[in-house]
């Protein structure tokens, strides 16, 4: 007998704020995600903590909206839990404190704020391990606004993770110092996978979006010429001109072009000459982890 249930992830970035809606079928002892729906609110709340290190009264306001829509979506749907979890800019922002309890007062909903270490376990909770058909080395990361998050998988293992403060919004501010890029381009040397044929993972809305615009067919992996091409054909066109002409939504065609810098500087330190791009980000990863709960709970 097959029975459908559903749950919901919250992830409030420092771009955008996601609600992942997602069926997990189950017949008899096998379960299958599927997502059902995901809304996307362009919230941007980097652009405050990392340039004032407060959120404004407008984003906050902006956030608590977003957190009652979603409640309500989520009461629509039939949830039967949910998980709100917020990153880098609510993690740097001075009065996040007061922020969540004030969302928490107005929405009902409940955020986490985790750190990059929390935040690589739960991608990692994506089973990602699944994707991984070899013992070539596997650099997964996930590239957001204000952070980044890179791990490397051997021989099917989670062999070490590092998260550091290197994202879109943050390179738009001109927040990212030349030391921090030195310390993680130093640290994937470190890995000592150059000549191991490792591979990308790459995750996160700007990766998924170059590799809709490569139009390459779903599991071909991208090459690293292919994509240091879709860069420089990205760089001629002005911000206007990716929305216009390219169709990118205006939160997009800004941080695309520092988040494909970001992924370029990787995979020539780690002398990798593909990027994998599956649809899959911290919301799914919150998704497996609440299925996960509710199984322990015997139900």
């Amino acid at each position: 007998m097959i029975k459908v249930l559903k749950f919901a992830a919250i992830d409030i970035g420092s771009n955008a704020a996601r609600l992942l809606l997602t069926n997990v079928v189950e017949e008899g002892s096998s379960a299958v995600f599927r997502k059902s729906s995901l809304v996307r609110m362009p919230l941007r709340l980097g652009e405050d903590s990392f340039s004032t290190g407060v959120l404004s009264e407008r984003r906050i306001d902006k956030l608590v909206k977003t957190m009652i829509a979603y409640r309500n979506l989520m009461e629509v749907e039939d949830v039967i839990s949910y998980k709100a979890c917020a990153t880098s800019a609510m993690r740097e922002a001075k009065n996040s404190k007061e922020v969540v309890d004030y969302v928490l007062e107005k929405s009902g909903i409940d955020i986490e704020i985790i750190d990059g270490k929390r935040e690589a376990e739960i991608i990692y909770s994506n089973e990602i391990v699944e994707m991984l058909n070899d013992s070539d080395p596997y650099i997964y990361m996930d590239v957001g606004g204000g952070s980044t998050e890179i791990t490397l998988f051997e021989n099917k293992m989670n062999v070490i993770s590092r998260s550091f403060e290197v994202g879109t919004i943050r390179m738009l501010k001109e927040k990212v110092s030349d030391e921090t890029i030195e310390e993680m381009k130093q640290w994937v040397k470190d890995l000592g996978v150059k000549n191991r044929n490792p591979k990308i993972i790459g995750s996160g809305g700007n990766i998924n979006k170059i590799y809709k615009l490569s139009g390459k067919t779903e599991n071909t992996p991208l090459s690293y010429k292919e994509f240091k091409d879709l860069y420089k054909f990205l760089q001629y066109y002005t911000i206007d001109e990716r929305i216009k002409v390219l169709g990118m939504n205006p939160d997009r065609a800004d941080v695309i072009i520092p988040a494909s810098k970001i992924y370029l500087k990787v995979m020539k330190w780690a002398g990798a000459k593909q990027v994998i791009v599956p649809t899959i980000g911290v919301s799914d990863g919150i998704v497996h982890m609440l299925y996960r709960e509710y199984k322990a709970q015997g139900k």
